[in-house]
């Protein structure tokens, strides 16, 4: 299957963009005050299912930044 060049760039930005925003996420929920993440300084289950998502994220993020890779660089070579 061949991908168009604006599709692989955008799978490309798509999969950094995830890891940017999910990386903040984690790091900010790390840190939360409010007592939604932690109570008395153990994980809740707010905390938990968030950092589940972030997991989630960073693996679809990487796969779908990697396509993208994968076809920016197929289309250097066959141009």
């Amino acid at each position: 299957m061949k991908l168009s060049r604006p599709v692989s760039w955008f799978l490309l930005a798509f999969g950094v963009w995830s890891w940017v925003i999910w990386v903040t996420f984690v790091k900010n929920l790390i840190k939360d005050s409010s007592g939604l993440a932690f109570d008395d300084g153990h994980p809740t289950a707010y905390f938990w299912v968030h950092l589940l998502l972030a997991v989630v994220s960073f693996v679809l993020g990487t796969v779908v930044g990697v396509i993208g890779l994968r076809s920016v660089r197929a289309l250097r070579r066959m141009s």
